[in-house]
């Protein structure tokens, strides 16, 4: 057996690590439970440092706004009968999609929620 050197690791643009991996995921699924708290936190303590975990908390900071507005108006429509539908809707919309951002971060991809609205840039 020999000791040979072995090359240099470019860690660079090895994707996120352990550590972000898991806090994003705790993001997407706090947002089932905490609404938009978890990402706001996140997002709040690292907003300065540019990165992957950053970009997650902010899409998933994103699609809970989407979601408050999406309840505000539903709630508004209640006075007329709609509301009461579309209040489920959400809801269901929240559990799936919130899902499938955790499922997608625990794999190191970026999850860009196709309804929400991107106010945070």
């Amino acid at each position: 057996m020999t000791n040979a050197p072995q090359p240099p690791v470019d860690v660079s643009h090895s994707g996120p690590g352990g550590n972000d991996k898991n806090v994003a995921i705790l993001v997407w699924i706090g947002g089932i439970f905490f609404g938009f708290i978890p990402s706001l936190i996140v997002w709040l303590m690292n907003k300065d440092k540019p990165g992957w975990l950053v970009d997650q908390a902010r899409e998933a900071l994103n699609f809970q706004i989407t979601l408050m507005i999406a309840y505000v108006v539903a709630a508004i429509l209640c006075f007329i009968f709609i509301g009461f539908v579309l209040l489920p809707a959400i809801v269901i919309l929240n559990l799936v999609f919130n899902i499938i951002g955790a499922v997608k971060v625990s794999s190191g991809a970026s999850y860009r929620c196709p309804l929400a609205l991107h106010l945070l840039k």
